[in-house]
């Protein structure tokens, strides 16, 4: 006989909790081999294909288009053995009989699919007892789904549905309150969750008093006994922070949250600067942009004020300094704000960092950055000058502990060489986890940034 597998959200990258599902690649009833991508997934910046590490027969998906789902919730439920033998099975091998102490490999030889994406990876099933999925309902009586098993030793039991239709569903809590509540899935708990049901209050229509998502929707489209006053105007559109909006939202606000940031600015004549890039463009075969530069003076500037190159241990009470140079520059795209890293930038070229950041933003645009390209970086470059806006007061990329923004380079009058003469000037912005240091190393910081701006060949001193 097949026995169901379930196959949960893995982790998708470095310090990513959850994930929105863009678009499923594979439907109810459908057969799927090993490792076959069945579900288009969006982190906080990329959008990736998840694989399935089992082959068999998909019996049931978790959550719809639009939908977030935190790492380690069901995605998709597979029977595997002997009812799911065809071109996608895992091997063709059976199942354990009834009430065998072992589940089939997944790939037949004992090691699983061994596919690895972003931290995660399969290896052979550990030996679990079989189990029967008991409903708990809110009566207390208990629905039974046969030949359906659940996890050994563990708090919650989730729910299998096979193509033919719901048969079981899981006890569970609502908003962390005690009382145990029948729903046919977790899309059902979040729908009542985002808008203040109290799943409890229900009484389903499903089997056994199964809360369907139809109770819940009736439940929602209800009118209101007293109806609160309305706390916006009327006609107001509300927009879902979902995908990147809402991972950006998170950010910042943690940032602002926990760390006591403080910023210092300084105009700086960038005619040099832009001096240089054109002899060196005029030399070379590849082409060097203002962001490549500025990106090589920022990474000399850390070799020498190398506090800032750091992240804080709150826990630890302890200053963690970094040894090297993962750069994230500001990146805007169709889809949003995205920050692209470039890894080990002090041990780069000036030509290499103009490559890889015109790979990278490349990347963002067409949106096939994976979670490595967007994670890890230690100190972040904000080029918002090409907005057209002078100055601003960047938020720290949260756990960095430093940010230089830039503005728009634009003629202005300067005083150069005792003279008053139109010259081209940048405001530089820069943002700094007080804890990791006082002004006098912000300072120092910003002043060798905007002296290499201004006489490029003081960055010479500075490797």
């Amino acid at each position: 006989m097949a026995v169901v597998r379930e196959f949960t959200l893995p982790d998708l990258g470095e310090g990513l909790t959850e994930a929105e599902i863009v678009r499923w690649l594979v439907q109810v009833g459908e057969v799927v081999a090993v490792d076959q991508p069945v579900v288009e997934m969006e982190t906080a910046k990329a959008v990736v294909e998840v694989p399935c590490p089992y082959g068999g027969v998909v019996t049931a998906r978790f959550g719809e288009e639009g939908d977030s789902l935190a790492v380690g919730r069901p995605l998709v439920t597979v029977a595997v053995g002997s009812s799911a033998d065809g071109p996608g099975a895992a091997g063709g091998q059976p199942g354990p009989a009834d009430g065998g102490s072992a589940e089939a490999d997944p790939g037949g030889d004992g090691q699983g699919s061994g596919n690895v994406l972003v931290g995660y990876g399969t290896g052979a099933a550990a030996a679990r007892r079989r189990q029967r999925v008991r409903a708990v309902r809110p009566g207390g009586a208990a629905v039974q789904a046969a030949g359906s098993e659940a996890p050994a030793a563990t708090g919650a039991v989730r729910p299998l549905v096979p193509a033919g239709g719901p048969v079981a569903a899981i006890p569970t809590t609502v908003d962390g309150e005690a009382g145990p509540v029948a729903v046919i899935s977790p899309l059902v708990r979040r729908i009542a969750r985002e808008h203040g049901l109290d799943l409890r209050r229900l009484a389903g229509s499903g089997p056994e008093g199964l809360i369907l998502r139809s109770d819940v929707e009736r439940a929602i489209a209800a009118p209101a006994p007293a109806p609160a006053p309305a706390t916006v105007q009327d006609g107001a559109e509300r927009v879902p922070l979902r995908g990147i909006r809402r991972a950006v939202a998170e950010k910042l606000t943690r940032s602002r949250r926990e760390i006591p940031d403080a910023t210092c600015w300084v105009d700086a004549d960038a005619t040099g600067l832009l001096e240089a890039r054109a002899a060196m463009n005029a030399s070379g075969e590849r082409r060097i942009s203002v962001l490549a530069l500025l990106a090589r003076v920022v990474t000399a500037a850390l070799a020498r004020y190398p506090d800032l190159n750091a992240t804080v241990d709150a826990e630890r009470s302890e200053i963690v300094r970094l040894p090297a140079v993962h750069l994230g520059f500001a990146a805007q795209t169709d889809r949003g704000l995205m920050v692209p890293v470039l890894r080990d930038a002090h041990s780069m070229t000036t030509t290499e960092l103009a490559a890889e950041i015109a790979r990278l933003t490349e990347a963002a645009r067409t949106g096939s950055l994976t979670p490595a390209e967007l994670t890890g970086g230690t100190f972040t470059l904000n080029n918002y000058g090409v907005f057209g806006v002078d100055g601003s007061t960047p938020i720290i990329n949260h756990p960095e502990a430093a940010m230089l923004g830039v503005g728009r380079i634009a003629a202005k009058p300067w005083v150069h060489n005792g003279e008053l003469a139109v010259r081209q000037v940048v405001q530089l912005s820069f943002t700094f986890d007080h804890r990791v240091c006082d002004g006098g190393t912000a300072g120092g910081f910003l002043r060798l940034v905007a002296d290499c701006v201004e006489q490029p060949a003081v960055l010479l001193a500075a490797l």
